[in-house]
């Protein structure tokens, strides 16, 4: 009989190519995914992988066997599922993977209410742009994932992971007060022409979405600022050095500021939501965490 732990690092080297990058996602040496591998090929009785150059390849029978092996695992997690609901209490580590702004406005609220709930309950989080934490959740790296799309910019959609609405969260031009409306300087988009900009780096969607959105105001930003720590985004513009866009969910919990909040034309809003294996979402650990997070998102008032 084939060992599982065995078919999952084959199932991982289907997903990432490289016995290093099989071995960081999985907390294993190299050498002991080779040699596991290696074994598995034996039991087997056929050739699983051929090297090119850095990358392993798959041969066909792999490839059949890493798809069977997601079944598998699937199948694993329905049955985990269903043992956990059979027990009186919500216990077990929940893993989740959020993006900044999200953990800042959303977590302490459901961290405290999950803790106050579900004693038994442990919850590890690690933040991650939402597109690599959707794929580490498909591969099962992570439980749970709050991610984010912007308009006309829909989130990667992954076999087998589900998508919850969370929030939908309004889009502003966030300028400087000597640059707001009462002071004539910036009261549309496009007077931010020749401003300085603080902009996400480069293959973010809210950096392709940000451009699009000031060459259809007519207008190339001058991008002088790239970091994708929103916080950061808040002091330049606070501090006069640039203007930048910013969701309405970043100003929860916040005292006060004063940045001015720009109207952009049509309303833009980006979309906060959860995601989940389908195989793993009657998980109770996993849905009273989800449930929590809906519960608290329900009750914010981002533009306040």
């Amino acid at each position: 009989m084939l060992e599982i732990r065995r078919l999952r690092l084959l199932r991982e080297l289907s997903i990432r190519g490289t016995l290093a990058g099989v071995a960081e996602a999985l907390a294993y040496s190299p050498s002991s995914v080779s040699q596991q591998l290696a074994l598995l090929e034996k039991e087997v009785g056929v050739e699983l992988m051929r090297k090119s150059g850095r990358r392993v390849l798959l041969t066909p029978q792999a490839q059949l066997l890493a798809e069977h092996t997601g079944e598998l695992l699937d199948a694993f997690e329905r049955a985990e599922a269903a043992v956990a609901a059979s027990q009186d209490e919500i216990r077990g580590t929940v893993r989740m993977a959020v993006f900044q702004s999200a953990m800042l406005a959303l977590l302490p609220a459901t961290l405290k209410a999950v803790s106050e709930r579900h004693p038994a309950l442990r919850i590890e989080m690690v933040q991650y742009e939402p597109e690599t934490a959707l794929h580490e959740t498909w591969a099962h790296g992570f439980d749970l994932v709050v991610a984010e799309q912007y308009p006309h910019h829909a989130a990667p959609r992954l076999p087998g992971l589900d998508r919850k609405p969370l929030v939908e969260d309004a889009i502003r031009l966030a300028v400087p007060p000597e640059h707001a409306d009462d002071g004539g300087a910036v009261g549309r988009l496009s007077d931010a022409a020749e401003l300085p900009w603080v902009m996400e780096p480069h293959g973010a969607a809210t950096r392709h979405w940000a451009e699009q959105a000031c060459r259809s105001a007519g207008f190339e930003p001058d991008v002088r600022y790239e970091t994708a720590d929103l916080q950061a985004h808040i002091s330049l513009v606070e501090s006069g050095h640039a203007v930048a866009f910013l969701p309405d969910l970043i100003w929860v919990g916040r005292r006060s500021s004063s940045v001015r909040l720009v109207e952009l034309p049509g309303s833009p809003h980006r979309t906060v939501f959860t995601s989940a294996r389908a195989a793993s979402v009657g998980h109770p650990a996993i849905a009273a965490v989800r449930d929590t997070l809906e519960e608290v998102a329900r009750e914010l008032d981002p533009a306040a």
